[in-house]
This record gives structure tokens, sequence and C-alpha cells, in this order.
């Protein structure tokens, strides 16, 4: 039975993000020899293996599943919002619309200023800024500032940049000292 008074919205948590693993097991049996050669299949996965070194028969195999996320699915998504000004809200918007795209977001970090880990496991790589030739899909973060506690995130449409609106340009804030995180896809794995 599930009490009431243990339910609780994770949009209120404001903790660190925890990244998910996921463990499978199985005997050296198994696994076939062309399983061993052949490379991944899907190009967000990696899958390495490690005898244990007591036994030939026992391997295990760890795998990082990085899903698979549809650029067209994700502009799509923020295309759709149609507000001019911000809600305040803009890493809800950015997560429903990698989710929108095939992400598989477990836990998440409530300030966008701390969404970095989430997208580097989702398969986004840390960039140098590429204001001057964003790609679709691309997010950049903008860290904390002492005027904006929660930071800002956004993302690429390939014609404009979109929060939680149409932003006029990616340049929200004028506060002095603005530090921006910018991210791709990763597809080269």
């Amino acid at each position: 039975m599930i009490h009431s008074e243990y339910i609780f919205d994770m949009n209120d948590i404001n903790s660190p993000i925890t990244h998910n693993l996921f463990i499978n097991t199985q005997s050296i049996s198994q696994i076939t020899s062309k399983q061993r050669r052949a490379p991944n299949k899907h190009k967000f996965s990696q899958t390495f293996y490690f005898s244990d070194n007591l036994s030939e028969t026992a391997t295990t195999k760890y795998q990082t599943l990085l899903p698979h996320i549809n650029i067209d699915k994700f502009t799509q998504a923020l295309e759709g919002i149609s507000a001019t000004v911000s809600q305040f809200q803009c890493a809800k918007s950015i997560r429903i619309a990698l989710e929108t795209a095939g992400a598989k977001i477990l836990k998440h970090p409530v300030a966008a200023s701390d969404w970095g880990h989430t997208l580097e496991s989702l398969g986004y790589k840390k960039i140098q800024p590429a204001f001057d030739q964003p790609l679709e899909g691309d997010i950049y973060i903008i860290k904390r500032t002492k005027r904006h506690n929660y930071g800002h995130i956004a993302g690429y449409t390939g014609t404009e940049w979109v929060s939680d609106y149409k932003q006029p340009t990616y340049e929200v804030y004028h506060d002095s000292g603005v530090r921006y995180q910018y991210y791709r896809l990763d597809t080269s794995s």
C-alpha cells in the first residue's frame, strides 16, 4: 500500500543528478564469438566485456544504453512552442522535447544550470560554443548568475533558439560574466 505522505513530485526536488547504468550478467558461453567481434549496431550504445579472472565461464557485460534521439522530433517539439515570453520553465520544455525525441530521462536536475551531465548521459558532447554555426539539435546552458539562480537552457531548431519561448537570440541574460556551456549530439559513436 502506498501512503500519500510518501508521494512527491520529482520536479519539486533540487538535487544533484544521478547517472543510471544498466548492468547485465551473462556466462561467456551465452556470448557468441560473433557478438564479441561485432560492432555496436546502435550508434549510441557502448558494450564492454570483462573477464572476472576467477572463471572463464563468467563474464560481466556492462552496457550504457544511450537512447537514440531523433533530432527531427526534438526540433518539431521545440517549434510547437509558441510563447514569446519566458514562463521560467526552460528546463522542463527542453526535457519534454528530448523525451518526445526518444530520450529516456529517469532523473534530472530542476535547475537548467545543472543539466550538463544529463545531456552527456543522453549522448550529447560538450563543445566550444558555436553560436555562429549552430546545428539542429544543439543545446546550450547558461550557468547560474547572481540574478538568475537556476540558469537557462535552450535548443536550436535549425532556424531559432527555443526554450520555453521563442527567443530573439541566444543572448537572453545581460548580466556581466555570463558563462555558457554548449552541447551537440555526438554521432561519432
